[in-house]
């Protein structure tokens, strides 16, 4: 396999790829558009902000089971295949344009993180492509050994750390180890939020630098999924090049063995009132049941690419895939201009938990329709076309040409 040394012409693109890629950007936000709209503590802990019953009781289970960490696990994976595929297993000089990309995409997670959002995923890539570049000639076999130890690693240390609440002195509250704010602090981040973008920003910043801080202590899940990334890139698994019935088998075990184990996590979670000494439980169920549910969520759709009659289903997952890095920015633009007050909208803090999962949805529609017109005239998403200009050094044609040019 050689390197690519010039951006991946659409001749040389994999649908599958593209069409899982796109499908993963979109859920991603119906994860993350909680840290968006609420307390960045409600993440973890859904009661320490804003309403948790009937329907918003009921949104955060349907977004905990079927979202949380399934889909940034896809996208991590993703971003693992996508090393391969544009570096090639040649030899080490070949990575120079890879260094290059990682380090662009380094400087746009910074101004990401900072400028709009606190919980950006740019910068923690960056670092990890860095890493995993350099074991993309390991077996597919060994790639899933070391993905599947690194991810087991980091998750017996967060877990560790959650199970870690069940010895503390009594009378600790889920304020004391910053599952939670106090009354006065919580007012204080949604008024400084509704204010308006300067207001927030140092709410933000402190978000970005304990984020970043988290993320060097546990960021072995992203190397470790990346490293299977690769590998099922290395099997033709993410190639849509497996029978029929071997991804039939993969989505029956992933679901079939995922998503009960993380509906019971999620069950107990509720019942236990996210209680601090059991909030291990539910997070020890996702951290492995999202790895199977992923896996069994690939399946299917390598089953929907492999069905020639399904392609325009496929077509505008396929365009937001090869925008994905456009539709992940401009995502986030979105959500900052309607929570964060002027120039925006302010609403942080007022939009309940089925309020926000029906903004994703509508986010999702425009963002599928938006893609595929644009593909429809241009070769590159925008945000894409000037991380290749800045990478290469150099202006490539955005316009497609047109027929009989």
């Amino acid at each position: 396999m050689n390197a690519h040394t010039a951006p991946v012409a659409a001749k040389d693109r994999f649908e599958s790829l593209d069409v899982l890629r796109g499908i993963a950007v979109l859920g991603i936000l119906m994860v993350n558009v909680q840290a968006f709209a609420m307390i960045w503590p409600a993440y973890q802990n859904p009661t320490a902000h804003m309403d948790f019953t009937g329907i918003n009781q009921t949104a955060w289970f349907f977004q905990h089971v079927f979202f949380e960490m399934k889909f940034i696990t896809l996208f991590s994976a993703m971003f693992g295949a996508g090393i391969i595929l544009m570096v090639g297993d040649g030899p080490d000089s070949s990575t120079k344009v890879h260094y290059r990309r990682m380090l662009w995409l380094l400087a746009f997670g910074l101004v990401h993180a900072y400028a709009l959002w606190f919980g950006d995923i740019l910068f923690t890539y960056a670092l990890a492509g860095m890493i995993v570049v350099l074991f993309r000639r390991m077996s597919a076999g060994k790639l899933v050994f070391w993905g599947l130890f690194w991810t087991a690693l980091t998750g017996l240390m967060l877990v560790g750390m959650m199970a870690s609440f069940m010895f503390l002195p009594e009378g600790m509250t889920a304020e004391d180890v910053n599952m939670a704010l106090p009354p006065d602090q919580l007012a204080a981040q949604v008024a400084a939020y509704q204010a308006g973008w300067l207001e927030s920003r140092g709410y933000n910043a402190f978000g970005a630098i304990m984020g970043q801080l988290f993320v060097v202590v546990f960021a072995g899940r992203i190397i470790g999924v990346m490293f299977l990334g690769m590998a099922l890139f290395k099997s033709g698994f993410l190639l849509a090049k497996w029978s029929v019935a071997k991804y039939l088998i993969s989505a029956v075990v992933g679901l079939g063995l995922g998503l009960p184990l993380v509906w019971f996590g999620a069950e107990h979670a509720l019942a236990t009132g996210f209680e601090l000494g059991e909030m291990w439980v539910h997070t020890a169920t996702n951290y492995i049941g999202s790895l199977l549910m992923a896996f069994g969520y690939a399946s299917i759709v390598m089953l929907i690419c492999k069905a020639p009659w399904l392609s325009i289903i496929r077509a505008p997952f396929r365009a937001a895939g090869r925008m994905a890095f456009t539709n992940y920015l401009t995502q986030s633009i979105a959500m900052v201009f309607i929570f964060v007050g002027a120039p925006g909208l302010g609403l942080y803090g007022t939009m309940e938990r089925i309020d926000q999962v029906q903004l994703v949805l509508a986010v999702w529609v425009v963002q599928l329709i938006v893609s595929v017109l644009w593909l429809q005239v241009f070769r590159y998403g925008p945000f894409e076309w000037l991380w290749r200009a800045l990478t290469y050094g150099k202006l490539h044609p955005i316009v497609k040409e047109r027929a009989g040019a």
